[in-house]
């Protein structure tokens, strides 16, 4: 249930997060709140505060909701950006590409390194360099260089990789060059890199050498065929506002939002910032370990990697028995367990500070809804800090309705393994309606 169909490849494919959840949610609970096609006035949007990749942006521009999705990581936002821009033409998406394969390949060449751009064949084996050539190969400076996870480009695919970009921002229109920025990006997590994703990114097996131009030319390929597809739709307003969902209220308009359909982050151990940083560091998103820390301090505390001594998210739960006797639960575990690492004498705290931050977001949210706007949240239970189960849809329940909003329903999403415990754990959708007042 959380596979993207085939038939909601469109736009979705071009770039998308493996935690991503699927379109046909989005479809469901948008015909479950009676959302429809100019029901809500020219003021009412659909909104997704933890917008990702652009999943509920996306699908809600198919079904001619307007839309608007925040997001913290520069990457996520790029490609939800992108993802929602219909305005660009088919025909001169596809010559930009060819001219900038054609730029590639001609550089490429020169240098003796073989590599294919759709009909742009140079040689038989598109990924084996010719054993005569001498030219040093380019690499990322040190600083960005050791933003990577070791091991998950090998040098040779970089190569053509930073050849390609520099193609790709030395020709065409900035709306252009954007959709060939996003194409690169999901070549190099898909085809070009060495990643591998399980619970958590990782590197999997090096490759001696990967084609980077032929894979660049058929993501560019898809996009100029779904923008075609769609262009009936590309009037529908979609905005993604690079911007934190906890802080961010008075960027909407008040009573403005219709419905919020969202998935944020769980409470766990997964450090979103690395499932993005090949193609963050490789597109000069994220520079300098400075701009990484900038980064994580914008997002919901889930996960230990991004918990800072400034952080004073715990406090708005200071006072909520069910989530401090929680995360007294894990202290005490931990002890008894004499676990002593500076990431488990942290889980305590990212647990108060998750549901805190996510407490912000829920009040600051207050003004920009309707009265009676429909939320849905897809969250999951959690049972990686020291076996402690977090029972995240009801404990978001509890905060929600402290605040104001109305409980309609929590419903089974999916279940899937624990890696910790082997248990179910439940993937839900927490349903809110906002009555209005304050």
């Amino acid at each position: 249930r959380n596979r993207l169909l085939p038939a909601d490849r469109a736009v979705h494919d071009w770039y998308r997060f493996v935690l991503s959840f699927p379109p046909h949610l989005v479809r469901d609970y948008a015909c479950r709140f009676g959302l429809g096609a100019g029901s809500g006035g020219p003021a009412s949007v659909v909104l997704d505060p933890f917008c990702g990749t652009g999943t509920t942006l996306v699908e809600c521009k198919k079904l001619g909701l307007a839309s608007v999705g925040m997001e913290s990581n520069p990457m996520a936002h790029f490609a939800s950006a992108v993802k929602v821009d219909w305005a660009v033409d088919g025909a001169a998406l596809r010559r930009y590409a060819h001219h900038v394969a054609a730029a590639a390949a001609k550089t490429l060449g020169e240098q003796g390194i073989r590599d294919c751009a759709g009909a742009l064949l140079l040689a038989v084996d598109s990924s084996t360099p010719d054993a005569g050539s001498s030219t040093p190969l380019r690499s990322l400076p040190e600083e960005q260089a050791r933003l990577l996870l070791k091991n998950s480009i090998s040098p040779l695919p970089l190569h053509r990789t930073l050849v390609l970009l520099d193609a790709i921002d030395d020709h065409g229109s900035e709306p252009l060059r954007r959709f060939g920025r996003l194409a690169l990006a999901s070549a190099l997590v898909r085809h070009v890199g060495n990643l591998k994703f399980g619970p958590e990114v990782g590197v999997g097996k090096a490759k001696s050498d990967a084609p980077v131009l032929d894979v660049w030319m058929q993501g560019m390929s898809a996009m100029a065929s779904d923008v075609d597809a769609l262009r009936d739709r590309a009037g529908t307003p979609a905005e993604a506002m690079l911007a934190d969902s906890r802080t961010a209220g008075g960027a909407l308009e008040a009573e403005s939002v219709a419905a919020v359909i969202t998935s944020p982050p769980y409470p766990n151990e997964k450090d979103y910032t690395r499932t993005t940083r090949l193609e963050s560091v490789i597109l000069g998103l994220v520079r300098d370990r400075r701009q990484l820390r900038e980064l994580k301090q914008t997002l919901v505390r889930s996960n230990t990697r991004g918990v800072y001594k400034a952080d004073t998210d715990d406090r708005e739960v200071a006072d909520h028995a069910s989530i401090g006797k929680i995360a007294d639960a894990i202290e005490h575990r931990r002890q008894a367990l004499g676990k002593t690492s500076g990431f488990e004498r942290l889980y305590h705290r990212v647990t108060r500070l998750y549901f805190g931050g996510m407490r912000r977001h829920l009040a600051m949210l207050r003004p920009a809804l309707r009265p009676g706007a429909k939320l849905a949240y897809v969250v999951g239970d959690q049972a990686s800090y020291l076996r402690v189960m977090i029972r995240t849809g009801e404990l978001l329940a509890e905060i929600a309705q402290s605040l104001g909003y109305k409980l309609v329903a929590i419903d089974l999403f999916r279940t899937r393994p624990s890696t910790a415990t082997g248990e179910q754990l439940r993937e839900e959708v927490v349903v809110l309606e906002w009555p209005g007042g304050r």
